[in-house]
């Protein structure tokens, strides 16, 4: 790379220009602040129009690589003209952007049956397309300006800063801007920033070179244009983390809660990634690419786990190879940069890459794979891209010699550790039972640390780990038709295990059924006669008499349908098609077929679609709407308990399903139950462990709110032996949620 200046250019250069760093350090900062502040809060906005399934994330991600992509492309194309004219198009374009604040939502909601795989894009498009679009041109050209106002002084660490910015954006939404202002200060901040913006721009604008230079790169000893495969090179390099930071996302939003504090983690380590791998220190980035094989060896095995038993430790292994990968290929990027004439054509090659990658994560595969296959075939083309070097002189050692010393040992190390993975998933012996694949795993690793340093046996070592930690049992699940189903909304896992069969949802049951004859209907899983749900449904008829109107918000395997009494009058909420296949039309499940098969169905976001059920249509709604392990927050706010409250009658009940391994939601409902005048109590219901019944059912915790104090008493009278009714537990100082605030830093259970 050629950046040097001519002595006579650099004197025109003039020494008022050697300060300039601090103002487009700035400006760019400035810039990718505003970017990434942007991405949650709009998200944020939309929750209670397009629901809260994590897929509405991805498909917002898409959007925003795509205006992303679309902003390079745009300051790659006017990269000809002269930076002063240059500045005078893109202080235009920022101008008219501003037409479309403060940022706002189009006035437009979807309907029910509307596919968010459509609306989402659509309504981000024409909402804030615009305003993204403009912003996001800043940093290359931002870039440019320095490199011709400083006389060719090296603007790729400027991307380091405009990576910093993206970061602090990122964090400071769910720490400190979510958690203290509602939408409406949300937007006037943002706008602020938007006028700082534009004014950083102009004064960068007037210290740009004036027409004695006739080109923007005058002074700049040019190099020839990168080669395609070169670009191809950079637009590999940019899909790998693309596409593992938004396979990372869909585990994290699936299992903890599809809001911006949980959608922003792998995002925020993505841009970190950046900030080291352009920055100007190189040491802990050198010591992050030796390390790469090891950790993509070792946590890219861990993070393919059913993480069901240890959740946490499965996100740390996640976001740890997330992190990882991203900084040693883009740092592979950085490295092979072109001369500063190229800047644009280099980002624009990397902002492709990184729109493939969404697409590939968040587009092709769910609709080719009925697993997330896409994890560990990312996983392994990271292997095969990170860079390898010998960790050990003997290793070293061993390699050494000409080609057909090494194939043989290969082949022999291959065959060995087909051996090792064979026995650990095969578990031919008694000692191997339930722990073949941490032994397989351990020995794999142990022998492919020496292969480090020659590429084919350290792949070959990679694979037998993924196939070791859950590939081979999702491979099996895949050919056998009817075990598992993938949708925009989450992959479904039926299995079957002695006379049981259960429906997961990520790593969270949803439903389970008994297979011997004459139990195939009892009542299992959160839902026995012992939870909260079934002290409500026990006392239902004798309370509001036979002909109940009960509305359900969730459908699962079906369960409930089992509570069903003649007379009552039933309708499901479900936003899945594939949810209700599974429980109606599959044969898995048959709750629903034999105990209400005519129990009525209404596909859509389940808020959206009570909004245009009639006043006091229910005496009995449950709110048992489960992403995972979470109820999507915007089924929680003021604005949602206010629909509730139209729909359920005066003197009907609402049951909402609170169990959460992460969150204390006590707090939501009990805030939303002193605003809307309900009375309300918390059942906690305890499972027997060693009890004839206790692989059949598990704890749960649910709240009953009504606006009748004498139907909370009959209810929660004389409860069983197993559970009990308590009042709930106020939070001093808590706010509760509503569509214009909300935030889950006070109820992680983590730090209660």
């Amino acid at each position: 790379m050629a950046t040097a200046i001519t002595t006579i250019e650099a004197e025109n250069i003039g020494e008022a220009r050697r300060d300039l760093g601090p103002l487009f350090v700035g400006t760019i900062f400035v810039g990718s602040f505003l970017l990434f502040l942007v991405q949650p809060m709009v998200a944020r906005m939309a929750l209670p129009r397009l629901g809260g399934a994590p897929a509405v994330w991805n498909s917002a991600m898409l959007v925003y690589q795509a205006l992303l992509l679309g902003g390079y492309a745009y300051a790659h194309a006017i990269a000809r003209l002269n930076v002063r004219v240059q500045s005078l198009v893109q202080l235009m374009v920022l101008a008219a952007s501003a037409l479309l604040l403060p940022l706002h939502l189009i006035g437009v909601t979807p309907s029910t049956t509307a596919s968010p795989a459509l609306w989402v894009p659509w309504l981000l498009l024409v909402s804030i397309g615009p305003l993204f679009f403009a912003v996001s041109a800043q940093a290359p050209l931002i870039q440019r300006w320095y490199a011709a106002a400083t006389g060719g002084k090296d603007p790729y660490p400027l991307y380091a800063a405009s990576n910093l910015g993206s970061f602090s954006g990122l964090l400071s939404y769910p720490l400190l801007v979510e958690p203290r202002l509602a939408i409406a200060q949300q937007t006037a901040l943002w706008t602020g920033g938007y006028v700082l913006l534009v004014v950083l721009t102009l004064i960068c604008a007037a210290v740009l070179p004036r027409a004695g230079l006739d080109t923007s790169d005058a002074g700049i000893v040019t190099e020839a244009p990168p080669t395609l495969k070169r670009r191809l090179w950079w637009i590999l390099l940019a899909f790998v983390p693309s596409g593992l930071m938004l396979s990372t996302t869909t585990y994290l939003t699936t299992d903890i809660m599809a809001m911006p504090l949980i959608w922003v983690i792998p995002l925020s380590l993505y841009l970190l990634s950046f900030t080291l791998a352009f920055g100007e220190g190189r040491g802990v980035v050198i010591s992050i690419c030796r390390l790469s094989p090891v950790v993509v060896l070792t946590m890219g095995g861990i993070s393919l786990q059913n993480a069901s038993s240890a959740p946490l430790v499965g996100m740390m292994a996640e976001l740890l190879l997330l992190f990882v990968v991203a900084v040693t290929l883009h740092s592979q990027m950085y490295a092979s940069r072109p001369a500063p004439v190229h800047l644009t054509s280099f980002y624009l090659s990397m902002s492709i890459g990184g729109v493939l990658g969404g697409i590939f994560s968040g587009l092709i595969a769910p609709l080719l794979f009925d697993w997330t296959y896409e994890h560990p075939l990312l996983i392994l083309l990271a292997g095969a891209l990170v860079p390898q070097a010998y960790l050990f002189s003997a290793s070293e050692r061993l390699w050494q010699g000409g080609a057909g010393r090494r194939w043989a040992i290969t082949i022999v190390y291959a065959l060995v550790v087909a051996f090792i993975a064979w026995a650990a998933i095969r578990q031919p012996w008694p000692w191997l039972h339930k722990s073949g694949p941490m032994f397989g795993a351990a020995a794999i690793g142990i022998i492919t640390l020496l292969c480090i340093g020659r590429r084919p046996p350290f792949l070959i070592g990679l694979a037998a780990m993924v196939l070791v930690f859950g590939g081979w049992d999702a491979i099996q699940r895949s050919l056998h038709t009817g075990e598992r189903y993938r949708s925009y909304f989450g992959i479904y896992t039926i299995r079957d295990e002695g006379d049981v069969r259960t429906l997961a949802h990520g790593t969270t049951a949803h439903g389970m059924q008994r297979l011997t004859p004459g139990h195939q209907w009892d009542l299992t899983s959160y839902y026995t006669a012992y939870s909260g749900v079934g002290q409500a449904m026990s006392r239902l008829p004798a309370i509001l008499g036979p002909n109940a109107r009960v509305g359900a918000v969730g459908l699962g395997a079906g369960t409930l349908a089992c509570y069903a009494q003649p007379g009552q009058d039933w309708r499901f909420f479900e936003i899945d098609p594939t949810v209700v296949h599974i429980s109606r039309e599959s044969g898995s499940f048959s709750f629903l077929s034999h105990c209400k098969p005519d129990a009525k169905i209404v596909l859509g976001d389940a808020r959206l679609s009570l909004g245009d059920v009639p006043a006091n249509s229910f005496d009995f709604l449950v709110l048992d709407a489960f992403s995972s392990d979470a109820i999507p927050m915007h089924l929680l706010t003021r604005e949602a308990f206010g629909i509730y409250s139209r729909v359920v009658a005066p003197h009907g009940m609402l049951l909402v399903h609170i169990s959460n391994r992460f969150l204390d939601l006590e707090p939501v409902v009990a805030e939303a139950a002193r605003e809307g005048g309900w009375q309300a109590a918390r059942y906690d219901d305890m499972i027997v462990s060693g009890s004839d019944n206790a692989r059949y059912t598990a704890s749960s915790n649910w709240i009953l709110m009504t606006r009748d104090p004498e139907v909370l008493r009959r209810v929660i009278t004389n409860p069983p032996t197993n559970g009990k009714w308590r009042p709930l537990r106020a939070e001093p100082g808590f706010t509760g949620w509503s569509d214009d605030y909300a935030t889950i830093l006070p109820l992680l259970k983590a730090f209660r």
